[in-house]
Parts: C-alpha cells; structure tokens; sequence
C-alpha cells in the first residue's frame, strides 16, 4: 500500500501542467523538448488525459527520437526538429472536440527519469473574419416604360413604310409637275414661232 501510494505521489510530482488555447479550423502546437546535450536520441509519445505510471495509454503519436513511430490520426504531427530533441505536438484542423488534456511523456533511462508535461487544451470558435467588397459602380440607368414608349412610337414614325411611301411618292409627284409644265412652255413657245413663220409666208405670197 505504501508502494502504491510513493509511486502515485511521484507520478504526480513529474509532470506539469500549461494552458494552452486553440481556434476552430485552425493549427495548435503543444510544446514539449528535452535537452540533447545530457541524452541521445529518446523515444517520446502523446496522449489524451493524465499520463500513467508507465508508457502512454490513449496514444495519439509516438517517436523513437529519429523518426514518427505510430500515429492515430493525420491531424497529429511531430513538425518539430527529432534530432533536436523537440517532439512538440501539433494538431491540425482543431474542432471543438479536440478540447481537454495532453500528456507529452520523455522516456529517459533510469528509475522514475521520464519527463511529464500535461497541457489543458481549450478550444473557441475561430471568429468571423469580415469580408470587404468593393462599391457598386455606377451603371447606367435603364430607359424607363414612358422613354422606351417614347422612343419606339418616334422610331416606328421615323421607319415606318407608309411615312417614308407618302414622302416618296410627294418628291415623285412634284419632279413630275415640273416636268410637265417645262413642255407646255415648250409647245407654247413652239406654237408662237409657228404662228409667226406662217404670218410671214402670207406677207411674201402677198407682196
């Protein structure tokens, strides 16, 4: 029982815990790194909820310190430097769901060495970003009913066939009355040099 009990006590004493807060549809990155200088390259997994005595339960990913071992989702990435000693969590996409806490456990060798960290993960709705548009042009008005009934009445008098016949058939008649009383004067005048040419053929027949 008091076994039970230190190694509760020192589970607890390992590891601490952040805030961290996340939007919707946006990417959040939980850090966690240990230092390479004092260690080679150490295998290191993620979790949802407290972190057991022992490896990780509810495993999300995990790393051997080189290179991505297992992962649960493709929303979860190690973007971090491996080589680094950075192992740092980020998930992509965030939905409401993804709220609530991770552990992020180092293995280090040795009795009781694995470091702990726990982050309490909130996550909000991404807020609405505003949308800018531009202002309408102006655009030209249409023709109202009476204007457009304006224009059709004048442009069918202007196009219509009986208007465009009747002012024809006026400038052919008025040519034609010229012509006509060109040729009467022409016959008067002819008929006046006829009667005088007849006058005098009786003068010379007299004589």
């Amino acid at each position: 029982m008091k076994l039970r009990l230190l190694l509760a006590l020192l589970s607890v004493c390992e590891c601490d815990s952040s805030r961290v807060k996340g939007h919707t549809g946006q990417d959040v990155t939980l850090p966690c790194k240990y230092d390479r200088k004092y260690h080679a390259a150490l295998s290191a997994c993620w979790q949802r909820g407290e972190i057991p005595f022992n490896k990780c339960s509810n495993q999300l990913i995990s790393t051997d310190g080189l290179r991505v071992l297992t992962r649960a989702s493709s929303r979860y990435e190690l973007l971090g430097r491996l080589e680094d000693g950075d192992v740092s969590l980020t998930i992509m996409n965030l939905t409401e769901g993804d709220a609530g806490r991770y552990g992020c456990r180092v293995e280090i060798p040795g009795w009781f060495n694995d470091e702990k960290h726990h982050f309490d993960l909130s996550v909000a709705t991404a807020p609405q970003t505003p949308t800018w548009t531009a202002p309408n042009s102006e655009t030209p008005t249409e023709p109202t009913a009476a204007s457009e009934g304006h224009m059709t009445s004048a442009e069918s008098l202007l196009t219509s066939p009986s208007t465009m016949t009747s002012s024809s058939e006026g400038e052919d008649g008025g040519q034609l009355m010229v012509v006509v009383v060109c040729v009467l004067l022409g016959l008067v005048s002819l008929l006046a040099i006829v009667g005088l040419l007849v006058r005098r053929l009786k003068l010379l027949h007299t004589v």
